[in-house]
């Protein structure tokens, strides 16, 4: 089985943040590939005025993901789902021969409990959690973190993460990179126009994003 993580997001734009938490994140859990999902849409972020076209997203991803085992795709808009559950339902069946960990930052745990169906996230396969600063104590005590306390694993033991039974969740604690999209937005607004708008072959899926 090919141990591959699961990393949704806006990625407006990737920024080397992104890449630093990705990499350590895929040393402690032992994987074999990270997906990047490059959201068309978050649906708790609807109507962002500054978010760019998932093209140049996934432009941005694939420039930052150079020489690693990290993969942006844009699965989640070509398999026509907008929530999470949906997304891993389908990808699940779709790759049989991989094993899957959901990868969220701190600050998600602190709104999973308003994600649609969050708890049948939680059952459907492992989580992981990367802590971020500025939202773990939000994310310590919000409702999801309370619910799924007695389901924490040892981060020394987040190698082991294909012998968990989910609900599992693990809190993966890394020395902080201050990248942030929206300080990059801020310093470049137009950062996207420096993408050309060729379409690109998906990495994951091989076809062609616009």
């Amino acid at each position: 089985m090919i141990r591959t993580g699961l990393l949704g997001g806006s990625f407006n734009p990737a920024h080397h943040g992104h890449r630093h938490v990705s990499l350590q994140a895929m040393k402690k859990l032992g994987l074999d590939e990270l997906w990047w999902l490059v959201s068309p849409g978050n649906p708790l972020k609807s109507g962002a005025k500054d978010m760019a076209s998932q093209l140049d997203r996934m432009k941005s991803a694939q420039v930052l993901t150079r020489r690693s085992r990290i993969k942006p795709t844009a699965i989640e808009s070509q398999l026509g789902t907008r929530y999470t559950i949906d997304t891993l339902r389908k990808i699940i069946r779709k790759y049989p021969k991989r094993r899957f960990i959901w990868l969220m930052g701190g600050d998600n745990l602190a709104q999973f409990h308003q994600w649609r169906d969050w708890r049948s996230i939680s059952r459907l396969l492992p989580i992981a959690v990367l802590t971020r600063p500025g939202y773990n104590d939000k994310a310590r005590t919000s409702r999801a973190a309370g619910d799924l306390r007695r389901f924490v694993r040892r981060e020394g033991q987040s190698n082991l993460w294909t012998r968990w039974r989910p609900p599992a969740l693990v809190l993966l604690h890394f020395r902080p990179d201050p990248s942030s999209a929206t300080a990059v937005r801020r310093r470049a607004p137009d950062w996207h126009f420096s993408f050309t708008p060729k379409p690109m072959r998906d990495p994951v899926t091989h076809r062609m994003t616009h």
